[in-house]
């Protein structure tokens, strides 16, 4: 019954992968990064993540791309996308790797979850962000919150999903068993709906970027995140602030400017709010799993 349930999933899957590859390459002029984020979660969530994806990002006309990913969910999805990209590729590779060495469960999450840091953030933030911020290690300095309390939210998710199906599901932590991507899958849904709240937050407030257009073929590439205000980090961080999208434009509202704007033109939380939202993240995950500890047993 699992394993038909299971192949039901793959095949639908595989269909979702082919037609978002499709959709980004002849349609929807999503940048470099979110094309790969897109392919990724799809991949991850198949068939609900495809549907997100027609919800949130699929042009539905030529040159309506701007204005259709303009409203702040549709900006918090593609941030909560992109993190959600590279924290799952970081956790999923490395659970299947430290299967391989027998490990407590408990060393393996710590693992899965230093791997997803690295991946979420020295890849898909920092690398992919480089010509937002002008410099990769700035781009690293300028990511480091989002990215760590967006990725504690995903594992608040994840932590618990694999926990437990790892512990009741039969070979459910072996990558060579369907069951172990069956897994993967539901964890990284979970893990998407856990973190979108601190997305939402994150966007609004105008420290992370949302979804993002491409420069069209004619036009100068003198921003990454495409030509309107709610480029880069959302309309609705601008909009928060009063600001109108031609404000927005010379206060640096542009989510990348060619080397232009070093800082991304990104504002930075105060110490009291990283401290307060780090720390509180934080203590969401452990919690998230004392509770399935309660369920499966975590050891060390």
């Amino acid at each position: 019954m699992l394993m038909g349930a299971l192949l039901v999933w793959y095949v639908l899957t595989f269909g979702a992968v082919i037609f978002v590859i499709w959709d980004q390459a002849t349609n929807t002029p999503s940048v470099g990064v979110m094309k790969l984020a897109w392919v990724l979660v799809i991949l991850y969530t198949g068939p609900v993540g495809l549907f997100v994806y027609l919800l949130s990002c699929r042009q539905p006309l030529p040159g309506s791309h701007d204005a259709f990913i303009a409203p702040h969910w549709k900006q918090t999805i593609g941030s909560m996308a992109h993190c959600l990209a590279g924290d799952a590729t970081g956790i999923i590779i490395s659970a299947a790797i430290v299967y391989h060495f027998m490990l407590p469960n408990g060393i393996d999450l710590i693992i899965e979850y230093l791997s997803a840091f690295v991946v979420g953030l020295l890849v898909f933030q920092a690398l992919f962000m480089k010509s937002m911020f002008g410099s990769y290690w700035v781009a690293v300095r300028k990511t480091f919150f989002a990215e760590t309390v967006s990725m504690n939210m995903v594992m608040f998710g994840m932590i618990p999903t694999m926990v437990i199906l790892m512990h009741v599901v039969p070979d459910g932590d072996n990558p060579w068993n369907p069951a172990f991507w069956g897994v993967m899958s539901m964890a990284t849904l979970i893990g998407g709906v856990t973190a979108y709240p601190i997305n939402a937050w994150l966007v609004g407030k105008g420290y992370k970027h949302g979804m993002m257009t491409a420069p069209s073929a004619d036009e100068p590439e003198t921003t990454m995140g495409g030509h309107g205000e709610h480029a880069g980090h959302g309309m609705s961080g601008h909009e928060h602030h009063g600001e109108t999208g031609h404000e927005a434009h010379h206060h640096g509202g542009h989510a990348g400017s060619g080397g232009h704007h070093h800082d991304g033109g990104m504002p930075e939380p105060s110490g009291a709010t990283v401290v307060f939202v780090s720390v509180g993240t934080f203590v969401l995950m452990l919690a998230a799993a004392a509770v399935a500890s309660l369920f499966a047993p975590i050891s060390f």
